[in-house]
């Protein structure tokens, strides 16, 4: 199983943008050094959030590896331009080797929409469309395309190329079933970020989006799955909860207040860091144990951990990552490999999930 870890660059801790984007090279390269196998970085417009595009600050971690997979997470493909997001991260694949992957989002924060001049009622539409694009882009050097929100293109090249034929696009969800099945259907790897209540409440999900890939004739045992959960390892479970415990609810409540989500306060996260909840965080046995429940439940080859949530300190995020690389990583891939399968079971439950 591959093995990585993704950050939002989080500035609620009131670090400066300068000293944060210091910290983030630092993480990944660290992450490199440990030997796991993606680093991925989000996309957001606020004030609270760091990178406003990506593949900038993954070329300069790029620039400083050699191996380690270098993802958005997410690039918000609605409020962009499938040109330049191509661009982007082909130059990314240059500088890095070969390294460079799109995950491609709708955004579940919605300030880049007017920033860039879309209109929020074209929120579904301008996915479906401008990923159309990149697809015909990321296939084509030369591409005819004409779509309602966007001007045409008529045989024009796109440049540069990439190192990878095709350059992974990865589709990112949070619960969409309409996003799970175009992904299926279009035979795109999926990453299914879980971030509340219980993780085999998404099985019905990935089920889902498996009986879309075979319906559309693609290879379901060749589709690559991944899980992304907000994750922290420490010594001890006590260790953990101390360092991650309180800047994980005051994200979570400050982001819910915006959502009119209703408050979580400690039981809520012990529920969700307990063995059944969406959570990976303790000591790193309860963390191997937690990944190795969801890759039951799911037979996913990926699984991404965030561990610089809100105002976590980042020499604690840096003790977890050595943590997580040099303890968990090792438990997991051997189980895994004893396993000998990243292939979950298509459930019989997906009708649940659009009922």
């Amino acid at each position: 199983m591959e093995l990585g870890l993704a950050t939002f660059a989080d500035l609620s801790s009131g670090i400066s943008p300068q000293q944060r984007m210091r910290d983030l090279i630092e993480e990944g390269v660290l992450a490199e050094q440990l030997g796991l196998d993606v680093f991925a970085i989000g996309e957001h417009h606020r004030p609270d959030f760091l990178i406003l595009s990506p593949p900038v600050a993954l070329a300069a971690i790029a620039a400083q590896t050699e191996r380690i997979r270098l993802s958005s997470a997410v690039t918000v493909l609605s409020s962009d331009d499938p040109v330049r997001v191509f661009q982007q991260f082909a130059e990314l694949d240059l500088i890095s080797g070969g390294r460079a992957e799109i995950m491609a989002g709708r955004g579940s924060f919605v300030e880049s929409f007017p920033l860039f001049g879309y209109d929020l009622d074209d929120y579904d539409d301008l996915y479906a469309e401008k990923l159309e694009l990149l697809l015909a882009i990321r296939s084509s050097e030369h591409v005819t395309w004409s779509g309602r929100l966007r001007a045409p293109l008529h045989d024009a090249g796109v440049y540069p190329r990439p190192i990878q034929d095709p350059l992974p696009v990865w589709v990112a969800v949070g619960g969409s079933p309409q996003s799970v099945v175009r992904a299926g259907a279009l035979g795109l790897p999926l990453t299914v970020a879980i971030i509340g209540g219980q993780p085999e409440r998404f099985a019905p999900l990935i089920a889902l989006y498996r009986e879309a890939a075979d319906r559309a004739g693609h290879d379901i045992a060749a589709l690559p799955l991944a899980i992304n959960t907000h994750a922290f390892v420490a010594e001890t479970q006590a260790q953990a909860d101390s360092a991650f415990a309180a800047s994980y609810l005051s994200m979570m409540n400050r982001i819910g207040r915006e959502r009119g989500w209703p408050p979580s306060g400690r039981p809520e996260y012990e529920a969700l860091r307990s063995p059944r909840g969406a959570l990976a965080v303790g000591s790193p046995e309860q963390v191997a144990e937690k990944i190795l429940f969801e890759h039951e439940l799911f037979g996913m080859g990926r699984y991404v951990g965030q561990m610089s949530v809100g105002a976590v300190k980042h020499a604690d995020v840096l003790r977890s990552m050595e943590l997580f690389g040099t303890e968990v990583a090792p438990v997991v891939r051997a189980e895994v490999a004893r396993r000998g399968t990243t292939d979950a079971p298509v459930s019989d439950d997906a009708a649940a999930v659009t009922a």
